[in-house]
């Protein structure tokens, strides 16, 4: 184990509960009395989000004053270190105006918590400037290989939400000895490491033309033959590298970002009920005498939509919220309650897809025109449910774990 404590003053422990109103810090406004106050800006700003497929330079900047995109840093490093559930919170809120800004927040903040696992002056160096923003993204086939004082790095990467205003990328890739054989572990496997470098050493390349969450940019990015400082590479989650002993940095990065996009898919769904249910008290459907409203059938989905979204919503923080608990009191994080997050972070998209559903269907024609706030939502949920984090097989990975046989936990 390679931790240290570092004093009091710095990580102070976060909230001494599991959820509700997040504390307020010294005083002041708390992230997500910020996130309700950017609310109108964000929503004002969703067309040209989406026309432009990124966020505008003045959001972020926004953003960025707000702390926003400091969520889940250390507070050594003037980070929020905000209790999990009220990062949940400040992502659902931002999600209902745009899911876009929301998904970069989420994947953006959560990528930042690699701090806690850099050495302390590299995290310095890399997050001390409060404009820090760090993107990253899959990149299979992506190598560094071992020099003196750090790696030679050649690899293209993609899906790098937020890429367009971040000043720092990252890239997991294997690591190659000098002789070209892969460098592995005692147990035989080949060992990698997320290589950090300023984005304005990469060559970024707009592949990001897609159905839904066009506003991400989730943009590919490629180096060459590109020399990493060892102090600038980092073995992501792995407790022997944490420099910050707190409990958040028990919990997985892979956690958070499954209850963080599910969060997203759950605000999706809860804007476009919302809308729904406004409309149904004034459209009266062509060809029919009634408004919506007094179909029996629109009655029952409706209420049945609502029991799905709260049902889901609960299950996914009350989940959080017990393993959250579990981890504050052991300082541990065990795979049962990785796979609890998973399932619960799942079973909430899977619910929320289908309300969507159910919505867009019963507002009719409504539905299709880009004026009404179904159609976009509707396109940005079924973006979401193609990511990682929303493919059914992960219930599968669960389902073998509860029977005792062994699972695939890359992707927990």
């Amino acid at each position: 184990m390679n931790e240290r404590t570092v004093p009091a003053e710095e990580v102070a422990p976060t909230q001494e509960r599991g959820g509700g109103e997040p504390r307020r810090q010294r005083g002041g406004p708390t992230p997500l009395d910020r996130a309700r106050e950017l609310a109108p800006e964000i929503a004002a700003a969703s067309d040209e989000i989406e026309r432009e497929r990124r966020l505008p330079e003045r959001l972020v900047r926004r953003l960025i004053e707000a702390g926003l995109f400091r969520m889940l840093l250390p507070r050594g490093l003037d980070g929020a270190e905000l209790d999990p559930l009220d990062f949940l919170a400040v992502i659902e809120t931002i999600a209902q105006n745009d899911a876009s800004t929301a998904w970069c927040l989420c994947q953006n903040s959560v990528a930042a918590m690699v701090a806690a696992f850099l050495m302390p002056e590299a995290a310095r160096h890399i997050f001390g400037d409060a404009n820090s923003i760090l993107a990253w993204g899959p990149g299979p086939g992506s190598r560094a290989v071992a020099v003196e004082g750090g790696y030679r790095v050649t690899g293209r990467w993609s899906f790098a939400s937020g890429i367009r205003h971040a000043s720092w990328l990252g890239g997991y890739c294997q690591i190659v000895e000098p002789d070209g054989t892969p460098r592995r572990g005692p147990d035989g496997a080949a060992l990698g490491r997320t290589m950090l470098f300023p984005a304005p050493e990469a060559v970024l390349s707009d592949v990001w033309n897609v159905v839904g969450l066009r506003g991400t940019a989730s943009d590919a990015f490629a180096v060459d033959d590109l020399f990493v400082l060892e102090a600038h590479s980092v073995a992501r989650d792995d407790p022997a590298e944490r420099h910050y002993a707190v409990p958040l940095y028990r919990l997985r990065t892979d956690c958070l970002f499954a209850c963080g996009f599910a969060s997203v898919a759950l605000a999706l769904a809860r804007a476009m009920v919302d809308a729904f249910t406004a409309l149904a008290l004034e459209k009266t459907p062509r060809g029919y005498k009634n408004a919506l409203r007094n179909s029996e059938v629109i009655q029952a989905q409706l209420a049945e939509c609502e029991a799905r979204l709260r049902a889901g919503r609960m299950y996914l923080r009350g989940t959080l919220g017990e393993v959250w608990q579990g981890v504050r009191r052991s300082d541990t994080l065990t795979l049962d309650q990785r796979m609890a997050i998973r399932l619960a972070a799942s079973q909430a998209i899977q619910e929320a897809i289908k309300v969507a559903d159910t919505v867009y269907h019963s507002a009719g024609a409504t539905s299709i025109f880009t004026s009404n706030p179904f159609e976009r939502r509707f396109r940005d949920i079924h973006t979401l449910s193609q990511q990682m984090q929303g493919r059914r097989w992960h219930f599968e990975t669960v389902g073998k774990h509860l029977l005792g046989l062994p699972a695939e936990t890359t992707f927990l």
